[in-house]
């Protein structure tokens, strides 16, 4: 008798789950074939009852998050999926339904669940499309990049991802493969002149200016092509040695967009390079008549006087680029403080004050604070001034290294009319940073008020190099933020 309920209970040991999986499986292809016809109402009517007897079954749970996800109700679907993924962890529909859910979505919360089903299923081109995709909107192009490359059987039909994949080559200054790559996405778009825009771009930056006249040249060959393509092919004409042919351009961009700062500072540049100074001159006066109020534009003119031994004008129009642009003498960190609290100093100088209180012999801090302060221009003698320069003098007393507290304290000795003081710290600020153009521009203040002219022509000469680099710079980030600009469309 024992022996016989031995094998009784074995048998039904093997009976059961058979039996138990033989009734999930009735129950499961109903709802497929439900799923299969679109028919989500009558899967989710099936669904209730099957998950009430079988909670526990992953297959169920995720069949419910797709049927959830074809009503557009996401949260349900996430919520099924995730039941699924405690039961099962890598079940992969699971997996998949809920990461396409928040990648849809956006959400970093993608990344791992993709990067999971890439371990369970390394060569699936898709998670890899979608991980690349997620890592670039991140912000983290070093990780995207490898992405794109196993999934660039994909992209081929993709202009979005396609602009994705090349704006990351271009950040990671990759521009011969962010071209190619690009050239696939106006193999998509033939007729668009943006796409050609951002190739000729693109081109442009790899140094690659004939390319890049032929990507332009069914624009420029329109009745009326825009500012923005005979900008493109100026700087392409100009960089094939064309010069004749890139002023030509630039003054036709110019007519039809005067308002457009960056056509000045083009021409500017061209100017300069070819010692056409006088004609750089004629230019920005243009510019500066229709826009009295561009910083830029006297930085740039300033600069060309400078190459004209036209001193005194050349600081006439640094004073006033300076002036209209105050935020120039503002340290980039205290620029960034700024920033992070949108633009408002004064809050910004409250966080740095907070932060004191806690640390009060921190040069750093002590040094944001001057900087904030002497940006807010009160009077010498005012608590606040004061406040200023004790906390600049302190900054460099702790840390004498620390160039921008020098440059600080300078510009607070000038309005102070100490100009020999504000002389030394400008050297020391220099000593620092011999690229600080705040600084350098101090010292020709500090020397000119102080009866000291002898230094000055070479000061200026100094200065007007620094203004044309950050020119150039300026000239190569709006080609950057062409293609930047465009990602995120």
């Amino acid at each position: 008798m024992a022996d016989l309920i031995r094998r009784t209970v074995v048998l039904l040991a093997f009976i059961l789950p058979c039996a138990l999986a033989q009734t999930v499986n009735d129950r499961i292809g109903p709802i497929v074939a439900a799923l299969q016809n679109k028919e989500v109402e009558k899967a989710l009517d099936l669904l209730r009852p099957a998950l009430r007897e079988f909670s526990g079954n992953a297959q169920l749970w995720a069949m419910q998050g797709a049927a959830y996800s074809g009503e557009g109700r996401t949260k349900e679907a996430m919520g099924s999926f995730r039941n699924a993924l405690k039961i099962s962890p890598d079940y992969l529909p699971a997996l998949q339904g809920l990461g396409q859910l928040e990648y849809d979505a956006g959400t970093p919360a993608a990344i791992p669940l993709i990067e999971h089903v890439l371990r369970l299923r390394p060569a699936d081109s898709t998670s890899h499309a979608m991980l690349a995709v997620l890592e670039y909107q991140q912000g983290n192009c070093t990780a995207a990049v490898p992405h794109f490359e196993k999934a660039e059987v994909l992209l081929d039909s993709q202009t979005d991802a396609l602009h994705a994949y090349a704006t990351c080559l271009v950040r990671l200054k990759e521009f011969d493969r962010a071209a190619e790559v690009f050239e696939r996405s106006v193999a998509l778009n033939p007729d668009s002149a943006r796409e050609r825009h951002l190739l000729a771009a693109i081109q442009v930056m790899a140094n690659k200016p004939s390319l890049a006249l032929d990507t332009l040249k069914p624009l420029l060959q329109t009745d009326n092509p825009d500012a923005g393509t005979l900008e493109l092919a100026a700087t392409a004409y100009e960089d094939t040695k064309d010069t004749t042919q890139a002023v030509n351009l630039l003054r036709r961009a110019i007519l039809l967009e005067p308002q457009n700062v960056h056509l000045y500072l083009d021409f500017a540049n061209v100017s300069y390079t070819h010692g056409s100074f006088q004609v750089g001159v004629d230019v920005m006066n243009d510019g500066i008549s229709l826009q009295p109020a561009s910083a830029a534009l006297y930085f740039v003119r300033g600069v060309l006087y400078v190459q004209m031994a036209q001193y005194e004008k050349a600081e006439a129009d640094f004073a006033r680029a300076y002036e209209l642009d105050p935020s120039q003498s503002l340290s980039a960190a205290a620029q960034g403080m700024a920033a992070a609290q949108e633009n408002d100093f004064d809050r910004a100088l409250g966080k740095v004050q907070a932060s004191l209180a806690r640390k009060p012999n921190d040069p750093l801090l002590l040094y944001l604070q001057a900087d904030i302060l002497a940006e807010r221009q009160a009077d010498p003698g005012t608590p606040e001034f004061q406040l200023a320069m004790r906390s600049a003098r302190k900054a460099v007393s702790l840390q004498p290294a620390l160039g921008a507290a020098h440059g600080v304290l300078a510009k607070l000795d000038l309005e102070s009319g100490n100009y020999q003081e504000a002389a030394v710290e400008c050297r020391k600020a220099l000593a620092s940073n011999p690229k600080d153009q705040v600084a350098l521009y101090h010292l020709i203040l500090a020397l000119r008020k102080a009866g000291e002219k002898d230094e000055i022509p070479d000061l200026l000469k100094r200065l007007a190099v620094l203004r044309r680099e950050a020119a150039k710079e300026e000239s190569d980030r709006y080609r950057y933020r062409l293609v930047e600009s465009d990602s995120t469309q």
